[in-house]
């Protein structure tokens, strides 16, 4: 029996081959938080007594939510999450640098095939590029910044094939809004959506992303695509070199 694309990134960051229902232990390849977050993440890690994280290569805080500071607490919130990147040498992007969920795939930090988590709900944008990203809270996060790893339940998938020729005038967002409409709020509970069908070739990149994006809104653990040439193509771009779809 075949695996789904959740099921074969999980078996690859494992080491074994997993199936839906499963409770493993899998690596991650890379770690987001941004400052409504961070500073959570940051509290729980330093209550572990860590003196390091598993690779500051592999982890990056944005300042994006509370952007400029309002206040002095904000400005706190954004002094303790500096001084954490410096400390620890992890990426930082600051005020003015951008939106999490456009940073990370811009500046080429995560690729197809990776395993991804975020203290953010909407981390599953990712997915866009073949990635399984998933919005995890901020404890889960501070322990897989510390160990590099994080326990999984394996998820189900729900596939949705795209196809057909769409009507001037809709783009992305329609078709996401529909797959909301069509789903609920819980129709996917902890599921994989992977998102399909001959019409992705007509779909663009950022349009991809908008689809990803709002698989948050139906509940799921992750929204994915597979790598295509677009996929593929946009990597290059952005100056992702090794990637494996």
């Amino acid at each position: 029996m075949g695996q789904t694309i959740a099921e074969k990134i999980l078996s690859s960051h494992s080491g074994k081959n997993v199936k839906a229902g499963e409770i493993i232990l899998a690596k991650v390849d890379f770690l987001m938080a941004q400052d409504g977050t961070a500073p959570l993440v940051i509290k729980a890690f330093e209550q572990f007594g860590a003196e390091k994280v598993f690779n500051p290569e592999r982890v990056a805080f944005v300042i994006d939510h509370n952007s400029p500071s309002q206040s002095q607490g904000v400005s706190a919130l954004h002094k303790m999450m500096r001084d954490f990147a410096k400390r620890y040498g992890i990426k930082l992007f600051d005020i003015g640098e951008g939106v999490c969920h456009i940073l990370l795939p811009e500046k080429g930090l995560v690729k197809s095939g990776d395993l991804v988590l975020g203290a953010d709900s909407h981390t599953p944008t990712y997915g866009a590029l073949n990635v399984m990203s998933c919005g995890v809270g901020s404890t889960d996060l501070a322990i897989a910044l510390l160990t590099g790893s994080l326990w999984f339940k394996v998820p189900a998938t729900i596939k949705i094939i795209i196809k057909g020729k769409r009507p001037v005038g809709i783009y992305g967002k329609d078709i996401a809004l529909y797959i909301v409409k069509t789903l609920t709020a819980e129709g996917a509970t902890y599921k994989s959506v992977e998102i399909t069908g001959p019409s992705m070739k007509e779909i663009t990149m950022s349009e991809r992303f908008t689809l990803c994006n709002l698989t948050t809104e139906v509940g799921a653990k992750c929204g994915i695509m597979e790598a295509d040439k677009k996929t593929e193509e946009w990597m290059k771009r952005h100056n992702v070199k090794k990637f494996k779809p």
